[in-house]
């Protein structure tokens, strides 16, 4: 008999989700959505607020990555009154993001993604959390954990007062720099993240790499798809977080697109499906193809993994021997397992760790020429950093008086809306067998496939055009006795 499973709601992610996994009449997959049920409508009452504020408004669109959104439309708003930034506050900023991309990281791989590997894709659902984590690695490693984030959002502190939802960025530089006593607190705790970035890659070759069967299922396993890849980089191709021009690599590694933020609408554009309320991006000039893999596809994926597959270097030293590390073992780049931005994301934090005690040492970081007041408005602009989720887009345009009249914004995990749809589908076909039950242990596999990702859900929902759908159940007894819904028009 045909049926459906629910696995409501996913867990071990930011926001809210499901998955319903639609069985045939011999209990194989005969498909899988991957859902998003909640909105957010940041794009619509930001309009009408006076442009300089909105750096200050978006960061609560998030408290996971509330830096991301507050640099991205920080850049949005420079552009705004003409794109004259002090050299300093770009410096400024940028070490700033690096201490927020190091307590991020932290957050997904011990809390959110450790849990799968250290206690086991099939442990039990009780101790399948940090806390089993913590009892299998000891409460050493544990406090190590604790408190290598914390050293991170203290340097962020430090640096623009806050370390979640910050009001630091002004239109041309930040409102405060950084003095000769700050510095110095902030030395030893960037020396003792950077020795936490090794640690963290000792473990990682310990726990995951030293498991068989972890490996055969991170490289041979379903967690792998035919689409391309999208990520920030230098003028020489290296990964950069906060600027740089977007860079589009095919799954073969063949360059198809690279642009500059101001371009990004003549290359990205997005899908909407009614059956959630999360859009699906995808290359413009390609066109929509329906959620197809191949090298024609129109889709691709902005992830940690994605970020080091565009890429052709790390932009520090120490970086740079753990990216060769990582793809001489995968199997040469680019890579398709996607389980590996698991792997990617602590690369990617030993560069954070580099860049940060590169600050600390450059004799100019304390000087005080941090903001350049603008003097004009030219009334649109396009912001674009890598969130830890992915490339993250703030497009804004204002009236003469610098008064907002729209926002459009393309979120990391937005990006990946397409891959984490295709993927779960993918895995729950391959896990699930005609006439056995699926138990815990399988439907986790299953949810493995989106927490890859790091998805950030509240982030990425946002308004879509027409009437909100909406829909009502009641429920009597532990059973749905009577529906009501509304499509949108």
């Amino acid at each position: 008999m045909a049926r459906t499973i629910k696995i409501d709601p996913i867990t071990r992610l930011e926001g809210h989700g499901k998955i319903q996994i639609f069985l045939d009449d011999d209990g194989a997959v005969e498909d899988c959505y991957f859902q998003i049920p909640e909105l957010r409508g940041f794009e619509r009452f930001v309009e009408g607020r006076p442009i300089e504020e909105l750096p200050r408004i978006v960061t609560r669109i998030c408290g996971v990555c509330p830096a991301s959104h507050h640099l991205a439309s920080a850049k949005a708003v420079d552009a705004c009154f003409g794109g004259q930034v002090a050299p300093l506050a770009l410096k400024l900023r940028d070490m700033y993001y690096h201490a927020h991309f190091i307590h991020s990281h932290i957050a997904h791989f011990y809390a959110l993604a450790a849990p799968d590997f250290v206690c086991g894709p099939g442990c039990d659902p009780a101790q399948r959390n940090i806390l089993g984590v913590v009892a299998k690695v000891g409460l050493a490693i544990g406090g190590k954990v604790i408190e290598a984030r914390s050293q991170a959002q203290r340097i962020q502190t430090i640096l623009g007062g806050r370390s979640t939802h910050p009001v630091w960025c002004l239109p041309g530089g930040v409102s405060k720099g950084l003095n000769d006593g700050e510095l110095e607190e902030i030395r030893p705790l960037v020396a003792n993240l950077a020795d936490f970035t090794q640690f963290s890659l000792r473990l990682f070759r310990e726990v995951v790499l030293g498991n068989p069967e972890y490996v055969d299922l991170i490289l041979n396993g379903p967690y792998t798809l035919d689409v391309h890849n999208m990520g920030l980089v230098d003028a020489d191709n290296a990964v950069n977080f906060y600027d740089g021009q977007v860079r589009v690599v095919d799954f073969e590694g063949h360059e198809i697109c690279k642009y500059a933020p101001a371009d990004y609408a003549r290359y990205v554009a997005e899908h909407v499906e009614p059956w959630t309320y999360l859009k699906f991006p995808y290359l413009k000039q390609r066109g929509w193809q329906g959620f197809k893999e191949g090298r024609d596809t129109s889709l691709y994926t902005a992830t940690p993994l994605a970020r080091l597959n565009v890429a052709d270097r790390m932009a520090t030293p120490k970086a740079q021997e753990a990216y060769e590390e990582m793809f001489a073992t995968l199997g040469g780049k680019p890579c398709k397992a996607l389980l590996a931005a698991h792997w990617a994301r602590l690369v990617e934090m030993v560069q954070n760790a580099e860049m940060l005690q590169r600050y600390c040492d450059d004799p100019d970081i304390t000087e005080r020429d941090y903001r350049i007041v603008p003097d004009r408005i030219t009334g649109e602009g396009v912001g674009i950093v890598e969130a830890m989720r992915g490339t993250l887009t703030h497009h804004y345009t204002c009236d003469e008086n610098g008064i907002c009249t729209s926002a459009n914004l393309i979120v990391g995990t937005t990006n990946n809306n397409a891959a984490i749809h295709m993927v779960t589908r993918k895995v729950a076909a391959t896990m699930i067998k005609p006439g056995v039950e699926p138990d815990q242990g399988i439907l986790n596999l299953v949810e493995m496939a989106f927490r890859s990702f790091d998805p950030c859900f509240s982030c990425a929902t946002h308004s879509l055009p027409g009437r909100m759908p909406l829909e009502v159940a009641l429920i009597q007894g532990g059973e749905v006795t009577r529906t009501f819904r509304r499509d949108p028009s």
